[in-house]
């Protein structure tokens, strides 16, 4: 970048080929690095989400999640505001000269809240589906950085999904009782 700014200074005349061609590579290098930072603060963002996950997870577990405590985690997760939420509505009851302190604090965690639940009641939020024994142990070996979020499988995981989990091992248990006494 600082090659091409040098020589932006050296071109005589700013509507010369050369002076375009150089504005055109000086556009294209910064557009690269956008798209990297913004691929970099994507990947923070689910590598944060996934490490919260993996902290809630007891240490010496070994089975995946069953659907029902995948789905308690989930609700759990999309609760972790709360108490920050409490602590702003009480500073804010107390001192009325201050009351618009934290606003912007409060804004942000209730869009993020009404965001992702609203991705989780319909489409799906970006998780490893934890009930999956072999995305279970890749979330137990991760090291925690977000350079390596880019090897998960992310799935998206929904209500929908987690009740149609939670019906398949009953219909496979009632399958298996009505072959038991058809023999």
């Amino acid at each position: 970048m600082v090659n091409l700014k040098k020589e932006l200074q050296k071109c005589k005349h700013p509507n010369s080929r050369k002076t375009k061609a150089l504005s055109k590579k000086a556009r294209r290098q910064n557009n690269k690095h956008k798209q990297r930072l913004g691929h970099a603060i994507k990947s923070n963002i689910l590598g944060e989400k996934l490490n919260w996950f993996r902290e809630r997870i007891e240490g010496d577990r070994q089975t995946p999640l069953t659907p029902e405590e995948f789905e308690q985690l989930i609700n759990l997760y999309l609760k972790r505001f709360d108490k920050e939420l409490e602590q702003i509505s009480l500073k804010q009851s107390i001192s009325k000269s201050r009351n618009k302190q934290h606003c912007v604090r409060q804004d942000v965690i209730r869009t993020t809240i009404e965001r992702e639940s609203g991705e989780y009641r319909t489409g799906g939020i970006e998780l490893l589906n934890l009930c999956d024994s072999v995305k279970f142990e890749a979330l137990k070996d991760w090291d925690g950085s977000a350079i390596n979020v880019q090897h998960f499988k992310i799935d998206l995981i929904s209500q929908n999904l987690l009740r149609r989990m939670k019906k398949e091992p009953e219909e496979n248990t009632v399958g298996e009782s009505d072959n038991k006494t058809q023999n």
